[in-house]
């Protein structure tokens, strides 16, 4: 499979991940986020304390936005990705039957695993400062995909990412979406990092599979996201304030072959 094919079913990936990632970190609906940060005052209705107390439960978790992640560094909050993000999807990649009739349209698990591991690689690289696309592009490429996809040349117009609807199945639709966009490249889908050996067999036992499937997926997943930060250190330098692709199409010839 050429490199082209592969960058422009990333791109597409990437293109859907941004934008719930953008919901989950910035969007602040009913103003808990905001609550975080707000001192309780005897004028106070009864609203306002229950209101306070789910703000509270809110921060518990440092979720984006909160007053709790503010006080997170840039490793703490790539964990925050993988810990608490990553392990929700990750029931979804261990369960695929969650999908009903989709369990037969395997590689499902590999497809939801990989898309699991994009969206959590996307979001560790974003809090280390990375938000170019193409960037993106390149290092799930490197550490789903065992390649090296050069996109020096980028056109400078951004491309348009499609608008996210917020909520509690946003995630899996999301990862959802992005499996579909990766059936093109299935040929990629066993490069990633997978669970280990005994885990995979274990999962095959009825009854304590899904949970072996589990465990297995919740390692594969924390060594992709150490290979995403290896692999943002290691680009620290080439990496800068470049603009993304526009289209698929627009990667150039290097890419297009």
């Amino acid at each position: 499979m050429e490199d082209s094919t592969v960058a422009s079913a990333l791109h597409k990936a990437v293109a859907i991940i941004d934008p719930v990632l953008d919901v989950l970190a910035d969007r602040d609906p009913v103003g808990l986020k905001a609550r975080t940060f707000r001192r309780p005052t005897d004028d106070d209705t009864a609203l306002d304390k229950v209101l306070d107390s789910l703000a509270k439960a809110l921060n518990v978790t440092d979720f984006p936005g909160t007053e709790a992640w503010q006080k997170l560094d840039g490793d703490a909050r790539s964990e925050w990705w993988v810990a608490r993000i990553g392990a929700l999807n990750t029931v979804a990649v261990a369960f695929p039957s969650v999908f009903g009739v989709l369990v037969n349209r395997l590689p499902l698990q590999d497809l939801l695993g990989f898309a699991n591991q994009a969206m959590v690689l996307v979001a560790v690289a974003r809090e280390n400062g990375v938000t170019d696309r193409s960037s993106h592009v390149q290092m799930l490429a490197s550490v789903l995909c065992e390649r090296e996809i050069d996109l020096s040349e980028r056109k400078s117009e951004a491309p348009k990412s499609p608008e996210r609807q917020s909520g509690p199945f946003a995630l899996l639709h999301a990862m959802w979406d992005v499996a579909t966009v990766l059936r093109e490249v299935s040929d990629e889908l066993a490069k990633r990092p997978r669970s280990r050996s005994v885990f995979r067999w274990i999962s095959a036992i009825p009854v304590i599979g899904g949970l072996a499937s589990y465990i297995g997926e919740r390692g594969a997943l924390s060594r992709a996201a150490k290979e995403g930060r290896r692999w943002v250190k290691g680009h620290e330098k080439a990496i800068g304030p470049v603009s993304s692709v526009s289209d698929p199409a627009d990667y150039p010839a290097t890419v297009r072959k």
